[in-house]
């Protein structure tokens, strides 16, 4: 689905990295072997993502140079990073994380596999909130140890620490009628709601 929408998987794959470590900054040699591209196919994104305005890059004199010396092959002194001022910059971060959780990995079908969902709400990452309480809360019963091992996968796959909380159904009602503050938290933030089974809307 993003290679259709964003034109190649290369350009997918640059994106997120850059979207999902906006204070970070790479080489081009460095993103050829991380990301397992051609030289020729990652130069070319950049310059275009540049053009476009969502990457910056800047040059680093060679008495600056410390560490990054393996990365650049001793000789590529230019290095891109995300322009988190770009004016589409949160949308298109929002629509590749989205698409990676829910297409991509098949996040639901896995999760539902482990144990029956009723309330499924991402946040925080997934939404651009770096100020939400938790990034993913499930509600209803699931196998813990398959859940985490579900969780460091995504981590993985996103290069982020993912905070989640499970509900078993009893705990999830008590803290809805009692209005714990916790909950409630991450209910009236900025969210998505993946999965509702309990009756939210």
């Amino acid at each position: 689905m993003l290679e259709k929408l964003f034109g190649s998987n290369a350009r997918v794959k640059i994106l997120k990295l850059f979207l999902l470590n906006p204070a970070e900054k790479f080489y081009v040699r460095q993103l050829s072997r991380d990301l397992k591209l051609q030289l020729n196919s990652v130069h070319r994104e950049l310059e275009n993502l540049e053009k476009f305005g969502i990457l910056m890059s800047d040059i680093k004199n060679k008495e600056e140079g410390s560490g990054k010396k393996e990365a650049t092959g001793g000789q590529e002194k230019k290095y891109f990073r995300a322009n988190p001022n770009f004016i589409l910059f949160d949308e298109i971060k929002a629509l590749i994380v989205k698409a990676q959780i829910l297409y991509e990995k098949d996040f639901v079908q896995k999760l539902n596999s482990i144990g029956k969902v009723k309330l499924l709400i991402l946040t925080g990452i997934f939404v651009n909130n770096p100020n939400a309480l938790i990034d993913i809360l499930i509600v209803g019963k699931i196998n813990k140890p398959k859940l985490i091992k579900l969780i460091k996968e995504l981590e993985i796959e996103l290069g982020k620490e993912i905070n989640f909380t499970v509900f078993d159904n009893q705990e999830f009602k008590y803290r809805r009628d009692i209005t714990d503050t916790f909950l409630y938290g991450i209910l009236d933030d900025r969210n998505l709601v993946v999965i509702d089974e309990v009756g939210l809307s």
